[in-house]
């Protein structure tokens, strides 16, 4: 019989987790029928949230029935920034433009730096002088000095002479090791275009997968062959990885002392880096961040820094120099403090940025789906990956399908819940306030009971 009872009274106060109990919901939508999908958490999941763990975050179905889910962190992609490398160039001179390139005359130096390059003299041509040699291709030498192997290149840039604004022609690329054996890389339609007013549009780079090349020909397809003023290598270079960021504005409040702000962050937000929002103006501002701690024998507050760092914002010759964001500690909580030298003139906004986590969910159950978020003292429903896409390796999840969501839509009665389960905590907790200090104030009547109830005693039997 008590067994019972106990599992009436489990399901009398068991939670129900609907999508109606939360306050926003952000509809999603999956094209195809794909069995698991990725979906980047969209801002407004972060804005939302009312965990830091984001422990209130839920994937429904049309019908309401919850979809297994996992939050991953994203894999950071490398940078990829490109050097430009000086080319030396050499001319091939012909009699005809359209001579062929076949069988160069080679001229180098020990270290295979390319000193001289010409096309064989043809059987049967003309005295040197006596005919107008054409220029026919060109010869580039790529390799740099001190450096023991030819560069990674993956794009040719080009430059008109000085007396040249307007130009097309289609040039072909070839590439070798020896200056014997070439390979064709690419082809491409270079142009420029000028008008009036002297504003040119140019299509001037040659393109192609990325390669090492030691020597390169250049020979016209179309066009009228041109000694550029210059050409030089696009070699890529792979910088260190970095995650996708999401930022937010947060405005100041006045602090506790006239040389503080105060900024309050969501709840869901995991502040990764921070950083001044200065608009305009030279402004130089040392300060510390750190939070307010309340000092509990006095009921104050005294301020508890994290970090010293200089904000700022200088501007020379019309460009800005701006400070660098700067990474923050996590204990931190969601009300920081900005404590200025001197008390600020200015009040900016404080930039926060985070690294939006990846939600991998199946998809399962009857579509359209939704994503819940905003609920008080949810429990965790994440689940581990192996658990949402068992048998899935690193790199099949990292092509999944993409989910794309749609804005945050507020519930309004989710809302005013929240805000009466909040204003009944604090009613409650005043509550306890309450019955603490009448079980203090009572507890001091009765010691002070005995102790004149003993003194008392104590005169009666010295008499």
């Amino acid at each position: 019989m008590s067994a019972l009872l106990l599992a009436a009274a489990v399901a009398t106060t068991a939670v129900s987790d609907l999508p109606q109990d939360y306050t926003h919901l952000i509809p999603l939508s999956v094209n195809g029928k794909p069995s698991v999908v990725q979906l980047q958490l969209p801002r407004d999941a972060y804005l939302n949230a009312r965990s830091p763990s984001l422990n209130d975050l839920r994937v429904f179905d049309a019908h309401g029935t919850p979809q297994p889910f996992a939050l991953r962190q994203p894999d950071a992609a490398p940078t990829i920034s490109h050097r430009a490398l000086p080319v030396r160039i050499f001319p091939l001179m012909a009699e005809r433009s359209d001579a062929p390139l076949a069988g160069l005359e080679v001229s180098t130096a020990t270290d295979g730096r390319v000193l001289s390059v010409r096309l064989p003299t043809q059987q049967g041509a003309a005295p040197a002088g006596r005919t107008q040699e054409r220029l026919a291709g060109l010869v580039l030498d790529l390799r740099q000095d001190g450096m023991q192997q030819a560069p990674t290149v993956d794009a040719l840039h080009f430059a008109l002479p000085p007396d040249r604004n307007t130009y097309t022609g289609q040039v072909w690329l070839e590439a070798s090791d020896d200056l014997k054996h070439w390979d064709a890389i690419g082809v491409a339609e270079l142009s420029w275009l000028a008008n009036a007013s002297a504003e040119t549009l140019a299509n001037d780079k040659l393109e192609f997968p990325a390669r090492q090349m030691r020597y390169a020909r250049l020979s016209w397809r179309s066009g009228e062959p041109l000694p550029f003023a210059s050409i030089s290598a696009q070699s890529p270079v792979q910088g260190p990885a970095a995650a996708p960021l999401e930022s937010l504005l947060l405005q100041p409040q006045p602090g506790r002392d006239p040389r503080d702000l105060q900024y309050s962050k969501p709840a869901g937000v995991t502040a990764r880096r921070v950083g001044l929002q200065i608009d305009s103006g030279n402004m130089v501002l040392p300060a510390m961040l750190g939070s307010y701690v309340e000092v509990r024998r006095t009921g104050q507050f005294r301020f508890e820094p994290a970090l010293r760092t200089t904000f700022y914002r200088l501007e020379k010759d019309g460009k800005s120099r701006l400070s660098d964001d700067i990474a923050v500690p996590a204990w931190l909580g969601d009300r920081w403090v900005l404590r200025f030298d001197q008390p600020p003139t200015v009040k900016p906004a404080l930039r926060v940025s985070w690294v939006p986590a990846t939600l991998v969910f199946v998809a399962g159950g009857t579509p359209p789906y939704r994503l819940a978020v905003g609920r008080d003292k949810a429990a965790p429903a994440g689940r581990d990956i192996r658990e949402v896409a068992p048998g899935f390796t690193e790199a099949e999840l990292r092509t999944l399908d993409h989910a794309t969501a749609g804005p945050a839509q507020e519930q309004l009665e989710a809302l005013a819940n929240a805000a009466k389960r909040a204003n009944a905590d604090n009613s409650a907790a005043q509550n306890r306030l309450m019955i603490l200090w009448g079980v203090l104030v009572l507890g001091v009547a009765l010691v002070a009971g005995m102790v004149w109830r003993l003194l008392r005693q104590a005169g009666a039997g010295s008499s």
